[in-house]
């Protein structure tokens, strides 16, 4: 799936551009029963040359009342499109929380640099963070443009001195280098900021 936010998606995709949310449902398979104002009587006048000639659906939000007319197969029709926009959410939700995105979220930007700060972590933890990393690095940065992949450490450690393009050749490298990474780098309290402060010095990188 393309790596857009959910609103995004939703405008592709959404109840609303398939015509499918309620409101214009019912605007489809039946007409509003209405109460007007009549000026020669002075009152609201509800029209009542429908009841009983058709079911009527009652909107909960808003109390309006919908006399419907459409015929089954139209019925059947709108129940086959809403179980397949059932269908294509529960697979957008499965994407957005399965591999990299449950970490990273969905990464929109065109040019990133991740910042790496492993701060003390054991050399289980340390692993499952290079795994994370690698994860996101093969299945996200190889849909963008550029990246860069920075280590906050007491002596700023750098894949590369500016993003780079991406390509399948710059994505292992990139993977090589964290596995090469020292868990054991050292550290000071200014370490994150200053590393932080070299991502966004690059030129490319938008935040």
């Amino acid at each position: 799936q393309p790596l857009i936010s959910s609103a995004k998606w939703l405008q592709l995709h959404g109840l609303k551009r398939n015509k499918l949310s309620l409101s214009q449902i019912l605007s489809q398979i039946g007409f509003r029963h209405r109460k007007d104002y009549v000026t020669t009587l002075g009152k609201l006048v509800a029209s009542r040359y429908a009841d009983g000639l058709f079911p009527q659906y009652r909107r909960a939000r808003d109390g309006s009342v919908y006399n419907l007319t459409a015929k089954k197969e139209l019925i059947l029709h709108f129940v086959d499109c809403l179980t397949g926009a059932i269908e294509l959410y529960k697979q957008r939700m499965e994407w957005l929380t399965s591999e990299s995105r449950q970490i990273f979220g969905v990464i929109q930007e065109r040019c990133i640099v991740i910042v790496l700060d492993f701060g003390t972590v054991a050399p289980t933890e340390f692993d499952l963070c290079r795994d994370a990393l690698s994860m996101v690095l093969v299945e996200q940065v190889t849909q963008i443009a550029k990246f860069n992949l920075i280590r906050a450490a007491e002596d700023l450690m750098k894949w590369q001195q500016k993003s780079t393009l991406v390509s399948e050749h710059t994505v292992k490298s990139g993977v090589a280098w964290l596995w090469n990474l020292d868990r054991m780098t050292a550290a000071s309290h200014t370490s994150s900021a200053e590393a932080l402060l070299e991502a966004m010095s690059d030129e490319a990188v938008s935040s």
